[in-house]
C-alpha cells in the first residue's frame, strides 16, 4: 500500500516582503503562517520549512528507532527524539543534528547506539536528506 501526505502553501508577495500559510491538508491538524524573516532570523511565532523538517525527521528516526529496537529483542519503554536542522540563507539546509534520549531495559549503550546509528541512517526521511550532513547524540536515560 503506498500513502500520499500533502501540504499546501499559499504565498502572497516577494519572497522579502511576502508571507503565506502551510496547511496539513491531509490531516486538516493545522495551518501554520511561515515567512522569509522567520526563515533567515528566527522566530518564536512563525514556523520555517526547516522546523516543518525537523519535525518529520524526529518522527520518522523515533519510529525507526522504536521498530529495530524492538527487533532487537529490547522494545523501548520511551523514545524522545529532537531534530534540528539548520539552514543558511545563500546556501540552503546545511544539516540535521538528531538528538535521542531512550529508556531501553535490558540494552547495553554500545548496542544502543549501534542501533541508534543504523535507525538515523535508514530511516525514510534521512535517506531522503541524503544530501546534508547528518549527526546523531543518543544516550540511555
Amino acid at each position: 500500500m503506498t500513502v500520499t501526505s500533502e501540504a499546501t502553501t499559499a504565498w502572497k508577495g516577494s519572497l522579502l516582503e511576502g508571507s503565506g500559510q502551510v496547511s496539513l491538508a491531509t490531516s486538516h491538524v493545522g495551518t501554520f503562517d511561515v515567512n522569509w524573516k522567520a526563515r533567515a532570523e528566527g522566530s518564536g511565532s512563525v514556523t520555517t520549512p526547516e522546523e516543518l523538517l525537523a519535525a518529520a525527521h524526529s518522527a520518522c528516526f523515533s519510529m525507526a528507532l522504536s521498530h529495530a529496537l524492538s527487533e532487537n529483542g529490547t522494545p523501548p519503554q520511551s523514545v524522545d527524539a529532537t531534530a534540528s536542522v539548520t539552514f543558511k540563507p545563500g546556501t540552503g539546509i546545511t544539516g540535521s543534528h538528531l538528538n535521542v534520549n531512550a529508556v531501553v531495559p535490558g540494552i547495553d549503550a554500545e548496542t544502543f547506539e549501534r542501533i541508534a546509528a543504523d535507525a538515523k541512517a535508514n530511516c525514510p526521511v534521512s535517506q531522503a536528506l541524503a544530501g546534508i550532513e547528518i549527526t546523531l547524540e543518543a544516550t540511555l536515560a
